[in-house]
């Protein structure tokens, strides 16, 4: 169990980046117009390099190559991510700050499995591993 689960958990962890990442690339207009909305300056060059660090981070975890510096690129990623579009200390409507609660945790869940990983490394059944690098 260690050996799948442990797989198993890289790859969930990594799904969201990588979906998330790639669906930046066909919804470039609107995720451009969000960031903007948000107060994001240079948001071309910052979009760009969200898809760039959330398609490699993830695919790195995932696979596990280089997976501690896949996890350290998605954790430095999601800190400014998180504080930027997740401020539920600002908003005032309750059910928005409860949503935006909630992404904000779900995204220290995530920086959470992310430290795991920059921690132990990529485990069995990783590029890592066959490399001697787990």
């Amino acid at each position: 169990m260690e050996r799948y689960g442990v797989l198993a958990g890289r790859i969930l962890l990594a799904l969201i980046f990588v979906m998330s990442g790639l669906s930046k690339i066909p919804g470039w207009d609107q995720t451009a117009a969000y960031m903007a909305s948000e107060g994001m300056p240079m948001v071309p060059l910052f979009l760009a390099g969200a898809i760039v660090f959330e398609v490699l981070g993830g695919l790195s975890v995932m696979a596990g190559f280089y997976a501690r510096v896949g996890a350290a690129a998605l954790i430095i990623f999601l800190i400014p991510a998180t504080l930027i579009f997740h401020d539920f200390w600002t908003l005032n409507d309750p059910q928005q700050q409860q949503i935006q609660m909630i992404m904000f945790m779900k995204n220290l869940s995530i920086m959470g499995g992310l430290f795991l990983v920059l921690a132990r490394g990529a485990g069995p059944l990783s590029i890592d591993e066959r490399q001697g690098r787990a």
